[in-house]
Order: structure tokens, then C-alpha cells, then sequence
């Protein structure tokens, strides 16, 4: 059976010198990392204009010699802040980092599309439709440069931002019709607070983005009374099983990036889900 392979976030072991944080990671069953430069390492300035070929060649040296794969880089700008000289400065940030994923060795570099009420106050009654051309704009840009470097810009929907629903996904699929963009998914992101919709919704994503998802993120619902919270998958309410099973039915082998976690409790977790998997 080729199973679902399970990974999570570099700085989830904290932000290290390269060689603590890899030996760190490798101490457990992580087959990849998300990889946020400037979050997990901590002896090597990865800012705006520091990348090369061969620093980029270099660090993924030393998670191939650690037997983990960087399997997206996560470069978690705002693409729709309001300020133009911010918004560009980030722009140009996330287009560094698709011109040197491939020396990385990553397929992807991922981003969320920006705060759905980031124009509320300026534009009282049209801040959505500024927030998505916004994004569009963005998206556009960044399409075109991933197109260019043979790798994918990965977008996450996020209940209370601009890709706020499976429908505002499709939507910018369609308007962007880009094959170098795929999706992110991450269904408790996009289930919010809607927890009794749960079902419909990771349903409705599936169905209107199924073959686009490159990557999945996957945490856990806890109800704590007068809030819900986010925390280790597997445990809560969310329908973890039904997702994965699924998940597996439309994208075999999918990478699964485990949010909301330490990695004290990472294997016994990953096992956990595997068998909730196979159930």
C-alpha cells in the first residue's frame, strides 16, 4: 500500500544552527519539512537577497544527509497588504524563493492569500472584491515566475481570509489559470468555526479542487465551551480518518504537513494516523 507520508514544520524543532536543527529533526520519523528560512535557521542569514545556488544547494545538503526531504518552502507573505511598497517588497521576497526552490530541492513555495478584512476600514463596501483583485494581482505575478522555474506556488484558503470558502478557491483557480499554481489544504483552516459543517465542506473542497492539492496540513478541532481551538491531529473532533482515507483516494503519497505539534509526541502521532488510515 503506498502510504500517505507525514512531515512537519522545521521550526517546530526551534530555530537552530542548520546542523543542531537537522540532527534534531532526524531523531524522529519526519520523511519532510516544511521549511521556513529565516524561522528555523539561525546561523545562516537567509534574508531578501542572500540566496544563491549554492547556499540553497547547501542547506538542502544537509537535510539529504539527514534522510528528510524539503518539501515546500513556506514563505507566508501578506499578498494583498494594503501599503504597495510592503505588498512589493514581499512580492519580490516570495519570487526569490521560487527562483532557488529547485536547489533546495522543493517543488513549492507556499503562501496564504491575506486577511479577508485587510481593506474593511478604507472600503467599507467593496474591501472584499479590493482584497481579491489584490490577491489576483499577486497570484498572477507569482504564476508567472514559478512558470518560469519549473516549480509551484502553493496557496492555503483559510476561513477568514481572502480564499475563505472551497468556492473562493475554485474561483481564483479559474480566474488564474495558471498550472503552476496549486492548492494547500488545510480543511480546519477552512472549517473555522463552522465544526458542524465540517463534512460538507472538506466534501465540497474535494470535489472543486481535488486535483489541485500539492500538499496537505493537517491539525486537529478542540472544543473548549465558548471557543474552539486548534491543536495535535488526531485526537479531537475533526473527522481525521474520513479526511485522510479520502485524501488518499484523490492525491496517493501526498505529502502531510503535521501542524499544532512538538516533536516529542511526532511519531506517536504520525503512527496514530496511520492507523486511523487504515481503519
Amino acid at each position: 500500500m503506498f502510504l500517505i507520508r507525514f512531515g512537519t514544520l522545521a521550526h517546530t524543532a526551534g530555530c537552530l544552527p542548520l546542523h543542531t536543527l537537522t540532527s534534531t529533526l532526524q531523531a524522529h520519523d519526519i520523511d519532510f519539512v516544511q521549511l521556513a528560512l529565516t524561522k528555523a535557521i539561525q546561523d545562516i542569514d537567509t534574508s531578501p537577497g542572500k540566496l544563491s545556488p549554492g547556499l540553497a544547494n547547501y542547506i538542502g545538503e544537509q537535510f539529504d544527509k539527514a534522510g528528510i526531504r524539503i518539501g515546500v518552502l513556506g514563505c507566508y507573505i501578506d499578498p494583498i497588504h494594503p501599503d504597495p511598497a510592503v505588498r512589493r517588497a514581499e512580492i519580490n521576497r516570495f519570487k526569490e524563493q521560487l527562483r532557488y526552490a529547485k536547489q533546495f530541492g522543493a517543488p513549492m513555495v507556499a503562501t496564504e492569500s491575506g486577511g479577508l478584512n485587510t481593506y474593511q476600514a478604507s472600503a467599507p463596501e467593496q474591501y472584499e472584491e479590493i482584497g481579491w483583485q489584490t490577491f489576483k494581482a499577486t497570484l498572477e505575478e507569482l504564476a508567472e515566475e514559478a512558470e518560469k522555474w519549473g516549480v509551484f506556488v502553493g496557496i492555503e484558503g483559510v476561513s477568514t481570509h481572502t480564499l475563505a470558502t472551497p468556492a473562493h478557491m475554485r474561483r481564483i483557480l479559474d480566474e488564474v489559470p495558471s498550472s503552476s499554481i496549486g492548492v494547500v489544504f488545510d480543511p480546519c483552516n477552512l472549517i473555522g468555526e463552522d465544526l458542524h459543517r465540517q463534512d460538507e465542506i472538506v466534501d465540497s473542497a474535494f470535489n472543486l479542487f481535488g486535483d489541485r492539492i500539492i500538499l496537505a496540513h493537517l491539525k486537529d478541532i478542540y472544543d473548549e465551551g465558548d471557543k474552539i481551538r486548534h491543536g495535535v491531529p488526531g485526537r479531537g473532533l475533526f473527522h481525521t480518518a474520513e479526511f485522510l482515507n479520502k485524501l488518499q483516494a484523490y492525491k496517493p503519497m501526498i505529502d502531510v504537513s503535521l501542524e499544532e505539534i512538538t516533536l516529542p509526541v511526532f511519531n506517536e502521532t504520525a503512527a496514530l494516523l496511520h492507523s486511523l488510515r487504515s481503519s
